[in-house]
């Protein structure tokens, strides 16, 4: 007998099943006009990742990811869950010594921290991040299948990008899938850009001015990364009439207690930009001092919690004895479930993802097959070595290299990543169906989760790695045609 979890795995594969059979329908010259006109249209509406000074249209993939509105709660409530767990980390980091040990940061950011961690931040503790995660929604054992890898909690990438994937895709491919099955209802997930505008405003209440002026801070000049700020802040002028500035953290000034761009007083600012960043910038003769100042003011989203992002929050949050410590039964239950195993990579024993007491770098060396190891702190996919796919000889050679860098390491469970194929065009223009591996971000707050889609051909998946993005859509109806209620307040396309 099948699970009620199985059987929602089952009628989504169906309903997914369906889309890709129409998708296959469109014929061949069609379907290459309707990649064709995916390019323009991204290009159009800015879909852009810009490497080594040069503005590039992020590759869109034709085939949306379906999900039903069950699957979309039941991801909500574990992405709400493991982001509450990591809203409290500066409280453990300077109460229980062994957290301190794995999240380790530098003076000058241990410096920061204390000054701007205090009760009022507590209080109004705002994180807007993107947990990355594998799962195969359309398989019944989908439940299992999630597994959380790592998080990004400040200046993520997919503000602008995940939602207007959707509408692109909602524009030039819907009505093409509608012509080849007239019954397919599909309908937007939450919009990223709506949810952090939800979450920006409600901290300007929370910090005593609700009609404040918003300011996003990210190294505006620098032409290297997702380019989605300006997207952004045009978006709000145009759907709700607000006045969203983009600022880089050279044009802050400090005029007493408040900050200023320009004439204009900053009230909050979105950051992109972590202390060490700002540390750097300093060097370079940048007065830091208006961030500084409105990190303890606690005017910033995300706040100073942000600081402790590394990959290894997530060994924090496998420890056995920490977990018992700190986290809440239910809490206890989601991280069992679905947070990958993750140590810090070093001399000592520790528990192995099977409960058992190992030592760490004989167990990291003889399990290369289930593991791999990733730089706790950088991101882009950058320096990701994954254990299946290299020698073992090359393995234990990274292994020695990185228990002696500087710069410490994680090791992790390896999680299967779904393959998904999408219909593309080779340099001469001829269609072709490929496969590719597909990671999600899952972007939650109180008022819902927003979903982006990485996927790649090779198996560390990023867009910073020449990867592309996938629109992700929901359910409308059941495959037996009865109504669901949506998960949001979203229009049906």
């Amino acid at each position: 007998m099948r699970t009620p979890g199985e059987e929602v795995g089952l009628m989504a594969q169906r309903l997914a099943a369906r889309v890709q059979h129409a998708l296959d329908r469109i014929p061949p010259g069609q379907m290459v006009e309707l990649i064709h006109a995916i390019d323009r249209a991204a290009t159009a509406r800015h879909v852009a990742y810009q490497r080594d000074g040069v503005t590039e249209t992020v590759r869109l993939l034709p085939c949306p990811i379906i999900l039903r509105p069950d699957q979309v709660g039941y991801t909500h409530y574990i992405s709400q869950t493991l982001l509450n767990c990591l809203k409290r980390l500066p409280d453990l980091y300077f109460e229980a010594p062994p957290v301190k040990e794995i999240l380790r940061v530098t003076p000058v950011e241990e410096e920061w921290l204390r000054e701007c961690w205090t009760p009022a931040h507590r209080e109004a503790n705002t994180v807007f991040g993107r947990l990355d995660a594998v799962v195969n929604y359309a398989t019944g054992d989908w439940l299992d299948s999630i597994k959380f890898m790592e998080p990004n909690l400040s200046g993520i990438g997919g503000l602008h990008m995940g939602p207007t994937a959707m509408r692109v895709l909602a524009d030039v491919i819907l009505p093409a899938l509608l012509a080849q099955d007239p019954s397919i209802r599909l309908q937007f997930t939450d919009d990223m850009r709506e949810l952090l505008l939800q979450e920006m405003l409600e901290h300007l209440e929370a910090t005593g001015r609700r009609e404040g002026q918003i300011v996003l801070v990210d190294p505006k000049y620098v032409m290297e990364g997702p380019d989605e700020p300006d997207a952004l802040a045009a978006y709000y002028r145009e759907q709700h009439g607000l006045s969203v500035l983009h600022a880089d953290a050279s044009e802050l000034r400090l005029k007493g207690d408040d900050v200023w761009y320009g004439d204009t007083r900053v009230d909050l600012a979105y950051r992109d930009a972590s202390v060490l960043d700002l540390m750097d910038l300093a060097r370079q003769g940048v007065d830091i001092a208006p961030m500084r100042a409105l990190l303890r003011q606690n005017r910033v989203v995300s706040s100073i919690t942000a600081e402790l992002d590394q990959k290894s929050c997530f060994e924090v949050l496998t420890d056995p004895e920490l977990v018992e410590r700190f986290l809440t039964v239910e809490e206890r239950q989601v991280v069992r479930r679905h947070v990958l195993w993750t140590r810090i990579v070093s001399e000592r024993r520790t528990v192995s993802p099977a409960g058992e007491r190992v030592d760490l770098l004989e167990y990291a060396r003889t399990a290369r097959e289930s593991l791999v190891l990733k730089p706790n702190r950088a991101y882009g996919g950058e320096g990701v070595l994954v254990g299946p796919t290299i020698p073992q000889s090359e393995w234990e050679e990274a292994l020695g290299r990185v228990l002696v860098d500087v710069n410490r390491w994680v090791v992790q469970q390896v999680a299967p990543i779904p393959v998904k194929s999408f219909h593309v065009l080779d340099d001469a223009d001829r269609l072709h169906v490929e496969p590719f591996y597909i990671v999600m971000g899952f972007a939650p707050s109180r008022y819902g989760v927003a979903l982006v889609a990485r996927a790649s051909q090779r198996s560390v998946v990023n867009v910073a790695q020449q990867g592309g993005m996938c629109a992700v859509m929901v359910s409308a109806k059941a495959l037996d045609g009865t109504a669901l209620r949506p998960p949001g307040a979203h229009g049906l396309l």
